[in-house]
C-alpha cells in the first residue's frame, strides 16, 4: 500500500469507510495527509492527579485502578475509572459509552484529557480524551491535539489514528518538489517536516509555519498548472480569423437599433472581444458581469460577428428556464437582421428541434448530443459557466474546429479569486449598470416588523399593479433546520396572509410543465406573487416584478443575495429587497446590512471572502473548478508570493524534473480551460 493506493483498494478497514471518505475528499492514501486540521485542543498541560484543580482543561496519566459500569437513579448507564499515580487518584466518568470498558483494563496505563470537576462531591474527569500510552508517545491526550473536519461515523479520533499510522509507515518517502532557492526565499519548511507538523505541531507557531508552506505549495502549484493551460490554449493551433473591421458599419447599425444605449463598459467589452475574435488565436475570455449589466447583449454582438464572417454559433446555458429566456432575448435581437436562431433542451424532440444547421443554436447540455452537428461552428457561448463540468465545456468547443469561446458569469468573483481560479482566462468585467437602472432599495427587517411588511408589500403591489418574489431557502422543512422557512409549508401559510392576491409555487422539483405554466402565469399577471426556492437566482426576468423578500437571509452569501436581488429592478418601476432573518448575532447582522449600503456584486463578494471566508464563495467550488483545502483565497500577501515565484519558474521548469512531474498530476486533476 503506498500513498497513491485508492481507498477502495486498500486495506479491509478502510474499504469499510471508503463511501464516507468520499464525504470528506478523501480517496486514497494520501488524501488523508491533506485533510488538514480546522483546529487544536491544547491539552499540553500535563499534570500530576494530586495538584489538579476544579475547572482546569488538564491532562494526566496513570494506572487504571478500576473501571466498570455503573447505573444511576434513573437507569442511566455511566463508565466510571479510578486513576492513580504517585500522588494521588482522581476518578473519570463517561455517560453511555460502554465500548470504552472493551478499550480501558485495569493495569493499563493511560492519559486522559479533559475538564475536571466535581461530580458527586468528587473531582472528577468528565467524559475525557483517553488513550493506552504505548511507547510514551500519545496522539490523542498530552499535547496539541487536531481536530478535524468530520463526517457520520468518522470521527477526529478515527482520522487522528489514520494520520498518525501514515505518517510512521511513510517516513522518508515525501518527495521534495519545491526548488531549494524557493523554500530559502520564502522562509518555507521542509516538505515532511510540513506534513508531519500540520497533524501533530509541539506548538501553535509550528502548525502555523506548517499551514503556510502546504497553502503556498497548493496556490504555486495551481498558478503553474494555470500558466501550462494557458499556454496549451494558445499552442491548439489556429483559430479562426473574423473580420471586424470589414463589417464596422452592419455592427454598427446593429448598436444603433438596440432600443436602449451601451454602457461603456459594454462598449469596451465588445472591443476587446472582437479584438480576440480578429487575430488569428482562439478567444478564451470570461465576461463577469452584475446581474442585469448586459452581458447577452454584449454575446449577441459576438454571435452577430459570427454570423457576418459565415460561422454559426452554440449558446450554452445550464437550465431550461435561463436556455429559453436567451432564446426569447436573441431572437428579439438578432431575427430581424437575419440570423436563423433554433433552441434545444432535453425535453425537446430532435424532429423538432432539427435546426443545428441554423445561424445560432441556443440550448442546455442538450446541445453537446452526438446528434447535434455543425457545419461551420466558430463561436461557443457558456452562460453560467461554472455550472458546467470540464467535459461538457470540451464537448461543446469540440463540435467545431478550434471555434472562439466566451464564459459568461453573474456570479460576482473576488478579484484575488479571479485571478488565482481563472488565471487561464481573459477576464472582461462589466462593472457599470444600464443608463436609467434604479438601485433596488434593500432593508434587513427585523422580526417585530415582519407583519408590517407584509402589510406593505401587498399594499404596493395593489397600489402599483405590480408583482413579487418569495424566496425560501428549502423545498421542505429539514428536520435539523426547523427555523428554516419551508417553500411548500410557507406557500399554504402566505395564501392565507395575502388573502386578496393569487400565489404561485416554483422550486426545482417541479416537472417541466408545471414551471412553465406557473412562470407563464406570472409573465401573464395572473400570479401576483411567487413563493419559490433560490431556483429563480438566474434566468427569470420579469420587468414587472418589484418586490423580492428573502426569507432566512443569513443562509445565503453576499452574492447569492446581490443576485436574488437582481431579479427586480429590471423595468422602470422602483424595485425593493427586503431581508428575513431570525439570526441576532452582531457578525451575522452586520454581513446582511451591508446588503443596504452596497451594490456591487463583487464587492459584496470581496467582503464575504473577508467575512465568511473562502468556504463560502458562491461559484468557486463548483464541477471541478479548482477548490482550495488548505490555502485561504483572502491571503493576499501569500497568493501573491506564490504568483510571482510561479511567474518566474514557469520558462526553466524543464530544469526541475520533480516540479514538472508534480505539475502534470495537478493538471490532470483540475480543469482545464477547453
Amino acid at each position: 500500500m503506498n500513498l497513491q493506493t485508492p481507498i477502495r483498494e486498500a486495506s479491509r478497514s478502510y474499504k469499510m469507510y471508503a463511501s464516507r471518505l468520499e464525504n470528506l475528499e478523501i480517496y486514497k492514501i494520501e488524501d488523508f495527509l491533506f485533510h488538514v486540521p480546522f483546529r487544536y485542543d491544547d491539552y499540553s498541560l500535563v499534570s500530576k492527579i494530586g495538584v489538579v484543580q476544579a475547572g482546569e482543561k488538564v491532562t494526566v496519566r496513570g494506572e487504571v485502578l478500576d473501571i466498570k459500569n455503573e447505573y444511576t437513579r434513573n437507569r442511566k448507564r455511566i463508565q466510571k475509572a479510578k486513576i492513580g499515580d504517585d500522588t494521588g487518584e482522581i476518578n473519570a466518568i463517561w455517560f453511555n459509552q460502554p465500548f470504552i470498558l472493551n478499550t480501558i483494563k485495569k493495569g493499563d496505563e493511560v492519559s486522559l484529557s479533559g475538564k475536571a470537576d466535581f461530580f458527586g462531591n468528587k473531582l472528577t474527569l468528565i467524559s475525557p480524551d483517553y488513550e493506552i500510552v504505548f511507547q510514551n508517545k500519545t496522539i490523542h491526550t498530552g499535547r496539541l491535539v487536531p481536530v478535524y473536519p468530520e463526517t457520520r461515523g468518522v470521527s477526529s479520533k478515527w482520522l487522528r489514528r489514520q494520520v498518525y499510522k501514515i505518517l510512521e509507515e511513510k517516513k522518508g518517502q515525501f518527495e521534495e518538489f519545491l526548488p531549494e532557492e524557493i523554500r530559502k526565499r520564502e522562509n518555507l519548511m521542509d516538505l515532511e517536516e510540513a506534513i508531519d507538523k500540520i497533524h501533530f505541531p509541539d506548538s501553535i507557531e509550528q502548525a502555523e509555519n506548517a499551514r503556510r508552506r502546504l497553502s503556498f505549495d497548493e496556490l504555486f502549484l495551481l498558478q503553474l498548472t494555470t500558466l501550462k493551460k494557458r499556454r496549451e490554449w494558445e499552442e491548439t493551433g489556429p483559430g479562426n480569423k473574423f473580420e471586424a473591421e470589414k463589417h464596422r458599419t452592419a455592427m454598427e447599425n446593429f448598436i444603433k437599433s438596440l432600443p436602449f444605449e451601451l454602457t461603456n463598459a459594454q462598449k469596451k467589452a465588445i472591443k476587446e472581444i472582437f479584438g480576440d475574435m480578429s487575430c488569428g488565436k482562439a478567444m478564451n475570455r470570461l465576461l463577469e458581469g452584475e446581474v442585469g449589466s448586459g452581458k447577452t447583449v454584449v454575446a449577441a454582438a459576438a454571435i452577430y460577428l459570427t454570423y457576418l464572417n459565415g460561422y454559426q454559433s452554440a449558446f450554452m446555458a445550464p437550465t431550461e428556464i435561463l436556455a429559453q429566456q436567451h432564446y426569447k432575448t436573441l431572437s428579439k435581437l438578432l431575427s430581424p437582421l437575419g440570423l436563423k436562431i433554433g433552441l434545444v433542451t432535453s425535453s425537446t424532440r430532435s424532429s423538432e428541434n432539427g435546426k443545428w444547421n441554423t445561424d445560432l443554436l441556443i440550448g442546455t447540455h442538450a446541445i453537446i448530443s452526438p446528434k447535434i452537428k455543425f457545419k461551420n461552428l466558430g463561436l461557443v457561448v457558456i452562460d453560467e459557466q461554472q455550472r458546467f463540468g470540464v467535459e461538457q465545456r470540451s464537448a461543446i468547443r469540440n463540435k467545431g474546429k478550434n471555434p472562439h469561446l466566451l464564459s459568461m458569469t453573474a456570479t460576482p468573483i473576488p478579484r484575488t479569486v479571479a485571478l488565482t481560479v481563472y488565471g487561464d482566462l481573459d477576464l472582461t468585467l462589466l462593472d457599470e449598470m444600464p443608463v436609467g437602472r434604479k438601485k433596488v432599495k434593500t432593508w434587513l427587517v427585523p422580526p417585530q416588523k415582519r407583519d408590517g411588511a407584509y402589510g406593505w408589500i401587498e399594499k404596493e403591489i395593489k397600489l402599483n399593479n405590480s408583482q413579487a418574489f418569495i424566496i425560501c431557502p428549502f423545498i421542505e422543512e429539514s428536520e435539523n433546520m426547523t427555523t428554516v422557512k419551508a417553500a411548500t409549508k410557507e406557500f399554504e401559510r402566505l395564501k392565507e396572509i395575502f388573502g386578496s392576491l393569487n400565489l404561485g409555487l416554483l422550486h426545482g422539483k417541479m416537472k417541466k410543465d408545471e414551471k412553465e405554466k406557473i412562470l407563464k402565469d406570472f409573465e401573464d399577471k395572473k400570479v401576483d406573487i411567487l413563493v419559490a426556492t433560490p431556483v429563480v437566482e438566474v434566468g427569470i426576468d420579469f420587468p414587472n416584478a418589484t418586490i423580492i423578500m428573502i426569507e432566512a437571509s443569513e443562509r445565503f452569501g453576499l452574492a447569492q443575495l446581490h443576485q436574488l436581488r437582481g431579479r427586480v429592478g429590471r423595468g422602470e418601476k422602483q424595485s425593493y429587497c427586503l431581508l428575513f432573518t431570525e439570526a441576532k448575532n452582531e457578525k451575522t447582522i452586520r454581513r446582511l446590512k451591508s446588503m443596504e449600503t452596497i451594490f456591487i456584486g463583487a464587492e459584496l463578494a470581496e467582503l464575504d471572502l473577508k467575512l465568511r471566508g473562502p468556504g463560502e464563495i458562491t461559484g468557486t467550488n463548483q464541477h471541478g473548478r479548482y477548490s482550495l483545502k488548505i490555502a485561504d483565497f483572502s491571503d493576499i500577501s501569500l497568493i501573491e508570493k506564490a504568483r510571482n515565484e510561479a511567474k518566474d519558474m514557469f520558462e526553466n521548469l524543464d530544469k526541475y524534473p520533480i516540479l514538472n512531474e508534480k505539475i502534470e498530476a495537478e493538471s490532470s486533476k483540475h480543469i482545464s480551460p477547453d
